[in-house]
């Protein structure tokens, strides 16, 4: 593979698959990771078959990178936000939104590994069933039964956690 078509795929799928690190990683070093990400992909390019998308190969390769990333930091809970908040008419519903976001990102932080790749996958880059399968390794029918379990999950905590405001605000 020649670096002219590495250098097209980082331009088309950068941004992606930093969103992907964002979500995946509790690090502030997610511009690493990405580095990281494309640096592998270069050096294993021979290996790329064709057989998947070239998105699908780097989330894989982007999804080895986080967890030999997380095995390597032994993370604290500093998980970057993302915030992507449109139309915000007063600084009342603009704070309401932030601790929305707080709340759903730490409500996903807080779900046990598989739950939370397959929500990230599934929900937060919306990647179709083969695409989070192919990434992570699993069968189309382990994603579609995490996914679901993983969302019921996500109710509860976010069930639980709205409970927990109120009576913190009687």
């Amino acid at each position: 593979m020649d670096n002219r078509k590495l250098e097209s795929w980082y331009e088309e799928y950068s941004q992606d698959i930093f969103n992907f690190l964002v979500y995946y990683n509790q690090t502030d070093d997610v511009d690493d990771l990405l580095q990281e990400v494309f640096f592998k992909a270069w050096k294993k390019s021979c290996t790329f078959k064709g057989n998947s998308s070239p998105k699908t190969w780097l989330y894989s390769i982007a999804r080895r990178v986080s967890i030999d990333n997380f095995r390597k930091q032994k993370l604290k809970n500093l998980f970057r936000l993302q915030e992507n908040l449109e139309h915000v008419d007063t600084p009342e519903k603009r704070l309401m939104d932030k601790e929305e976001i707080i709340e759903l990102h730490n409500a996903i932080k807080s779900l046990k590994r598989s739950y939370r790749e397959v929500v990230i996958c599934r929900g937060i880059l919306e990647l179709s069933i083969n695409e989070t399968a192919e990434i992570l390794q699993w069968s189309n029918e382990k994603v579609n039964t995490t996914y679901h379990r993983a969302k019921l999950k996500l109710g509860e905590i976010l069930t639980f956690q709205g409970r927990m405001s109120d009576e913190a605000a009687r």
